[in-house]
């Protein structure tokens, strides 16, 4: 299969290069610096000159607190960049494979949310998001909207490589306890997505890491597993300040038989703990 990866130098897009490399497909591959999915000139002759059998993108804007005050320019990458790449996949024929987030929902729910739960974005990110799915589905191509949720990873900025680093450089730290999720590793998010492409999976589904937790219990377990000798201490998300509202409750479930199964969060991150040891 030829697949094309945009936003591929990202920390999601990273591990989607290689893990479609690694299942032998045929893989290119376009950085930010490559290919503005802005430009919607640019995104057409990208993808039909690659004659892909499905683009998996995972260019976005991720700057939640930043999306905030700049919610134009959130929504022109993760909102009609997505329907400009939907747009050009259909016409190549090529299966979209669409990167979305739990920041759909309002974080207001005490269960799982299921792939038809109502969308009420929080915050100018998720509102962003959604304008991206809306478009991706409008423009009438074959296409798969995947919703993921806490992607952390070794190719950028990440919760786990900073509970890491304050670890090695204090005694104490604190740490929200008011939100849960399900925190996902992009080398195993990654393999999901591949699958996605190859089962030419289409419609919603929701892929995360098994398992739940808060903040607070991921940090303690990054020191577990690192053995860092670091106490955790609680703090509410309203001490923390953010410009932005995060989703209380993250947790995504899938009711379809059909969605790609990732490991327990546990397993994520020592799979992530085992990789950035060796770059260090």
């Amino acid at each position: 299969m030829r697949l094309l990866v945009t936003g591929a130098a990202g920390m999601l897009g990273h591990d989607v290069v290689a893990a479609a490399q690694n299942a032998g497909h045929e893989v290119g591959s376009l950085a930010r610096a490559e290919l503005d999915i802005t430009d919607p000139a640019a995104v057409r002759a990208a993808v039909l000159d690659a004659r892909p059998d499905a683009v998996v993108n995972c260019a976005a804007w991720t700057d939640v607190d930043g999306a905030e005050a700049e919610e134009a320019a959130a929504t022109a990458v993760n909102g009609d960049g997505a329907g400009h790449l939907a747009t050009a996949a259909a016409e190549a024929g090529a299966l979209l494979v669409h990167v979305s987030t739990d920041y759909v929902f309002d974080g207001h729910a005490h269960d799982p949310y299921a792939e038809d739960a109502p969308t009420a974005p929080a915050s100018a990110y998720g509102r962003s998001k959604l304008v991206g799915e809306r478009a991706v589905a409008a423009a009438g191509g074959e296409h798969a909207i995947v919703r993921t949720a806490w992607v952390f990873g070794p190719h950028g900025r990440n919760f786990v490589d900073t509970m890491r680093r304050l670890g090695g450089e204090r005694d104490v730290v604190r740490v929200v306890n008011d939100q849960v999720g399900s925190p996902t590793y992009t080398g195993h998010l990654a393999e999901g997505l591949v699958t996605v492409a190859e089962r030419r999976l289409t419609g919603v589904l929701h892929v995360t890491a098994g398992g739940r937790c808060s903040w607070f219990e991921l940090a303690q377990a990054t020191f577990e597993e690192t053995g860092t000798e670091c106490h955790v201490l609680p703090q509410s998300s309203a001490d923390l300040g953010r410009p932005a509202p995060r989703p209380a409750f993250s947790v995504l479930a899938s009711t379809r038989p059909d969605t790609p199964v990732l490991p327990h969060w546990r397993e994520g991150l020592r799979a992530h703990l085992a990789r950035v040891e060796v770059t260090l």
